[in-house]
């Protein structure tokens, strides 16, 4: 019994002093955002104040109600939730569509077309955004939010997302589909009722890529938007500026907090996918 005891004694200490270690390293990642924060709910003289201040002296939520007196800051928000959310759901469409096929469907060459397809990794956007600038003015589409759409589902930014479910459905037992295909299910049928439902936390950690990858896009929409009510956050969080051409800081923060809330919503619903996606996604094959 005192053996046990002793044994339980360590081994909380040791569960101690790891969430105690653990603390510690999260505070580089954890303070910039309390910082945020706590900053838009100070007046602007004292966010630069020194010493600093961990928490406002007078907390106010002035600033939040400037971000929409300054621009079409709801608009914009807007712009970026139905963007964000397409986005995800046609990635989530093609990725998993390609992933099927290039890890089910045997044809010739599919180990070097996926090679091909991998290359777009390699390739930064700031490469092929000219020649995507001259395909979407010579179709019309530029102020459009049609390029911020088609460019990260068609486009390099879901390969990543095509990686993911591949691998995930290589990992998936082939022995799973024999019950359907003895009931007769075709390819699509497979895919549709037996591996897509399977893959929910492939599917999840894929949403939360494209999600942020699309919440954050700023190269895009500043090179193919050029009218205000058609901005997105990333784009709109940089016109907060005085008559002088200085940053607003309070309401810069207050436009920055707003903008982080649906990220922080996606990731805490999904959380549990997106670990489990991870860790069912090995580099097999």
């Amino acid at each position: 019994m005192k053996t046990e005891r002793r044994t339980t004694a360590r081994s909380r200490r040791a569960r101690l002093a790891l969430y105690g270690l653990l603390c510690v390293l999260a505070v580089p990642f954890v303070f910039p955002t309390w910082w945020m924060v706590t900053s838009s709910l100070k007046p602007a003289n004292e966010i630069f104040a020194f010493p600093p201040s961990i928490l406002p002296s007078d907390p106010s939520f002035a600033a939040y109600g400037r971000v929409f007196e300054f621009a079409p800051f709801a608009a914009q928000y807007l712009n970026s939730m139905y963007i964000a959310a397409a986005v995800t759901v046609g990635t989530l469409a093609v990725s998993s569509l390609a992933g099927y096929a290039f890890a089910r469907i045997r044809f010739p060459g599919h180990n070097l077309l996926f090679l091909v397809v991998l290359v777009g990794l390699l390739i930064p956007s700031e490469v092929t955004i000219v020649p995507l600038f001259q395909l979407f003015n010579g179709l019309g589409l530029v102020d459009t939010h049609w390029p911020l759409l088609l460019i990260p589902v068609f486009g390099a930014p879901s390969v990543l997302s095509t990686l993911i479910m591949r691998q995930f459905f290589i990992a998936l037992p082939a022995e799973v589909e024999e019950a359907g295909r003895m009931d007769g299910l075709g390819r699509f049928g497979l895919y549709w009722r037996i591996a897509l439902p399977l893959s929910r936390p492939a599917l999840g950690a894929v949403a939360i890529f494209s999600f942020l990858h699309s919440w954050n896009l700023y190269l895009e929409p500043v090179v193919f938007l050029s009218t205000p009510e058609k901005f997105t956050i990333p784009q709109a969080l940089t016109q907060f500026t005085d008559a002088y051409g200085g940053p607003m800081w309070d309401v810069q923060l207050s436009a920055a907090t707003l903008s982080a809330l649906p990220v922080l919503i996606v990731f805490v619903i999904a959380q549990r996918q997106f670990v489990e996606g991870l860790a069912h996604t090995g580099l097999k094959g």
